[in-house]
C-alpha cells in the first residue's frame, strides 16, 4: 500500500503513471498549490496543457472517490462548467504501484472576487443550477456534514496528537469544549432540513472566473449536507456587509433552487464545524514532511494561543442572533 504522506511519490513515478493511463509528458511537472492531495500540471508533446491529482492514499474508499468522478460528469452533461476528469477508454481513475490519479483538461481563471456584487449573484445562480441537479440523487458512500465526525472527532484528534502545550491544555480545550456543546446543539435543526450533495469546500480559492462565468475545478470534498453549507463561505466583513451579500446571493440563486431560509440558523455550527476540523487536519497531517515546511506556523505555542482566541471569538458569534433577511 502506497505511503499515507506521499514519501515515495517521485516525478518519475509520477510520469510513469501517467504513461502507463496513455497520457504522454512532454514537459515538466509543475506543482499546484494542494496539500491534501499532489497536483500537478503538464503539457503532451502537442502542448495540451493537463492537470493530474494523485489521491492521497488511505483517505478515501474508491467507491468515494468513484462518486465524485459520477457527480462531476453528472454536472458537466447539464452543461454545468464544472472541470471534470478525462476518460480513457471509459475509465477516469487510475492506478500505479499503490497510487489512484486522475487526470483533468487545464482550466485557468482569475480568483473570485468574494466583494463583487455582481458576481455574488452570478455565483448564487450557479450554485442554485449546481444544486437543482444535485438534489435528483443521494450519494451512497461519501460522508455527510454532521457534528460526530466534524466536531467530536476532531477533537479526539487533536488530543491525541499532544501538540496542545501542557500550559495551554486547560484554557484550550475548556473552550474547545464549550465551542463544540453549543455547536452541535445549533446543528440539530439540520437532519430535519432538505440534505443533498453539495459542492462542499465551496470557497475563492475552488471558484476560477472566466469571463463566461465561473467554473469549479475540485469536487474532492463533495458531501451530503444543507445548501447552506455552498453559500456561507462567500460571506465576508461585519454583519450589514454579508446580510448585504447574502441578499445578493439568494437573489441569483432563487432562480434556480428554492432556499430554505431556516437552513441560516446553521451557518456558525457549520463555521465551527470547519475551524475545529482545520485544526485536526493540521494535527493529522503534521507528519507528512509537506506539512512543516508550508505551515511552519502551525504546532507552536503562539498558534495554540492564537486558537483559544479564535475559539472564544467562534463562542462569541455562535450566541449572536443568526443572520435574517426579514429585518434586512
Amino acid at each position: 500500500m502506497a505511503s499515507f504522506d506521499f514519501s515515495a511519490l517521485s516525478p518519475d513515478l509520477i510520469i510513469d503513471g501517467l504513461e502507463s493511463a496513455g497520457f504522454s509528458v512532454d514537459s515538466g511537472l509543475l506543482a499546484l498549490n494542494s496539500y491534501e492531495n499532489r497536483v500537478y500540471q503538464f503539457h503532451d508533446d502537442n502542448l495540451v496543457k493537463y492537470v493530474t491529482k494523485f489521491y492521497r492514499p488511505q483517505r478515501w474508499q474508491l467507491a468515494q472517490i468513484y462518486e465524485e468522478h459520477d457527480f462531476s460528469f453528472e454536472l458537466a452533461e447539464q452543461e454545468l462548467p464544472i472541470v471534470a476528469p478525462l476518460k480513457i477508454n471509459g475509465q477516469s481513475l487510475f492506478e500505479h504501484q499503490g497510487y489512484h490519479f486522475a487526470v483533468f483538461p487545464c482550466r485557468g481563471g482569475r480568483i473570485f472576487e468574494v466583494d463583487n456584487l455582481d458576481q455574488l449573484e452570478w455565483m448564487g445562480r450557479f450554485i442554485a443550477r449546481i444544486h437543482s441537479v444535485s438534489s435528483q440523487k443521494e450519494f451512497h458512500h461519501r460522508p455527510s456534514f454532521n457534528s460526530d465526525e466534524l466536531l467530536l472527532q476532531a477533537r479526539e484528534s487533536i488530543l491525541a496528537s499532544n501538540y496542545v502545550p501542557k500550559s495551554l491544555i486547560t484554557p484550550f480545550y475548556t473552550i474547545l469544549d464549550q465551542v463544540i456543546t453549543v455547536a452541535t446543539e445549533q446543528y440539530l435543526p439540520a437532519q430535519h432540513m432538505q440534505q443533498i450533495r453539495l459542492h462542499g469546500d465551496c470557497h475563492a480559492g475552488n471558484i476560477l472566473w472566466r469571463d463566461e462565468g465561473p467554473h469549479f475545478v475540485d469536487l474532492d470534498d463533495c458531501r451530503t449536507g444543507p445548501a447552506i453549507q455552498d453559500l456561507w463561505m462567500m460571506l465576508s466583513g461585519d454583519r450589514q456587509q454579508q446580510l448585504l451579500q447574502l441578499d445578493t446571493l439568494l437573489m441569483g440563486y432563487e432562480e434556480f433552487f428554492t432556499f430554505e431560509n431556516d437552513q441560516l440558523l446553521l451557518i456558525e455550527s457549520l463555521r465551527t464545524m470547519r475551524v475545529v476540523n482545520y485544526m485536526a487536519w493540521l494535527c493529522k497531517r503534521w507528519h507528512d514532511p509537506a506539512f512543516p515546511q508550508n505551515f511552519p506556523w502551525f504546532n507552536t505555542e503562539k498558534y495554540w494561543e492564537q486558537q483559544i482566541l479564535m475559539l472564544k471569538e467562534q463562542m462569541s458569534a455562535l450566541q449572536q442572533p443568526a443572520l435574517s433577511l426579514n429585518n434586512f
